[in-house]
């Protein structure tokens, strides 16, 4: 599998917008949406995002099959190396309220939100590698 150079937040954010998802930005993340999945992009001036989450509304099946549809898209985007072995692991959590996978540098994070307000799913990619500014405050 080829390593995908690395992307700043801004490179990422941009390619987003370019796939035409609607994007906007609050002090620490951009917020990239298109249809029921938004994809929040923690900002920074590392040398590639720090965090990048992926979150759908709803009932846990219906938020995670959402997700499902962009998720392979929204990490090519993101030159995340290992789209694939991320979204074939993600179609195989289906039916969980949480899971993780480390996948290259990555630490993936699954999980639903159930018997709230406001369910949903949300799956977190964090970098491994970064040392500093690596959370929202």
């Amino acid at each position: 599998m080829p390593v995908l150079p690395a992307l700043t937040a801004t490179q990422v954010v941009a390619g987003l917008a370019g796939a035409r998802y609607k994007c906007s930005n609050d002090a620490a993340y951009a917020t990239c949406t298109s249809g029921a999945v938004s994809v929040w992009v923690l900002a920074g001036d590392q040398r590639r995002p720090p965090v990048i989450s992926l979150y759908s509304a709803g009932p846990a099946d219906v938020a995670s099959g959402e997700i499902d549809k962009v998720l392979s898209q929204a990490l090519e985007i993101a030159h995340v190396s290992e789209h694939a072995q991320i979204a074939e692991w993600f179609g195989q959590q289906q039916g969980k309220t949480s899971a993780k996978l480390t996948a290259g540098d990555w630490l993936v994070e699954y999980s639903v939100e159930v018997d709230t307000e406001e369910p949903g799913a949300h799956l977190t990619f964090t970098d491994k590698l970064c040392k500093s500014n690596c959370q929202a405050e």
